[in-house]
């Protein structure tokens, strides 16, 4: 009866460490409303007199914004759509670095096609973005 007891322990303790693990470091449910969404969608870039919500519902077909908060407890906005880029639907994931206090934020990431691009390619496609 005891030998029963020992096994069933050895095979509850390792269960338990991959559920801890799954509940920390699993997949989280996107958050695609809060204070930081708000604040990239309502700011203005490259001196343009629209929003960055604007200029993405206008040039791209679809598109959604989503805020994760990274190991280093950086707060990202991200966008995620579909857009044209040299007369071609492409997939676009373009990331913000919001300041913790949002009175700032710096121009992350932007993949295209899941292909990083270059600190200039992203600023050119940004140009696309705001131009009239």
């Amino acid at each position: 009866m005891q030998n029963v007891s020992k096994r069933t322990i050895l095979w509850i303790v390792p269960i338990l460490i991959i559920v801890i693990f799954w509940y920390f470091y699993g997949p989280k449910e996107e958050i695609t409303d809060n204070e930081y969404i708000t604040y990239i969608k309502e700011e203005k870039l490259l001196h343009s007199n629209k929003t960055i919500g604007e200029a993405f519902a206008n040039y791209c077909e679809e598109g959604k914004w989503v805020y994760f908060k990274t190991q280093r407890e950086q707060h990202v906005v991200e966008f995620k759509g579909t857009c044209p880029q040299n007369n071609e639907l492409k997939s676009v994931n373009l990331q913000f670095v919001v300041e913790n206090d949002q009175t700032g934020y710096e121009l992350n990431v932007l993949l295209l096609d899941n292909i990083q691009q270059t600190s200039e390619q992203r600023d050119h496609y940004l140009t696309n973005v705001f131009s009239p």
